[in-house]
């Protein structure tokens, strides 16, 4: 019998592809486009065990086109919000953020709540800017692998910074 991450890991491997190249093709832009393909198959992962029965390549693409649509709107809603709230304030265009004082809490964060494994994760997707093939072929793990460390020590951080800011 072949464990849930086997079978996320497997349709990951048969339909990435396809996924990531819609992606691109509603974004324009390769690095989220990736993003939203592992939020499809990181939620996989945090769904009851009984839905996997039902994930067919049809749900993985309406998911995939469903989050870059979420992603657009949200962007436009942004952009709106700033053009308007913005408008005559100087200080968004030359304020720096985030300041010293939060990277510092960052990466002390990164530093104590973090194991070896995600801070390494860290350490190359971010500082060195690898992919998560280049970082799961560096590693010797999954692109699956390597994606729910780095949500886990996201999720970790932020809500660090919130408990604390």
């Amino acid at each position: 019998m072949t464990n849930r991450s086997d079978i996320i890991e497997q349709l990951f491997k048969t339909h990435y592809e396809r996924l990531h190249r819609v992606a691109v093709a509603l974004l324009h832009e390769d690095n989220l486009a990736r993003d939203i393909v592992h939020d499809v198959f990181a939620s996989l992962l945090d769904s009851p065990s009984g839905t996997l029965d039902t994930v067919t390549p049809g749900y993985l693409l309406r998911a995939v086109r469903n989050g870059c649509l979420n992603q657009i709107r949200d962007c436009d809603i942004h952009q709106r919000f700033a053009s308007r709230y913005f408008a005559e304030n100087d200080e968004y265009d030359t304020e720096e953020w985030p300041d010293e004082e939060t990277i510092a809490c960052i990466y002390a964060l990164i530093k104590s709540q973090l194991t070896e494994q995600e801070r390494t994760i860290i350490r190359l997707r971010f500082t060195e800017g690898l992919t998560f093939a280049e970082v799961a072929s560096e590693m010797g793990l999954s692109q699956t692998v390597i994606y729910r460390h780095l949500r886990h020590a996201l999720i970790v951080i932020r809500q660090q910074i919130n408990h604390n800011g």
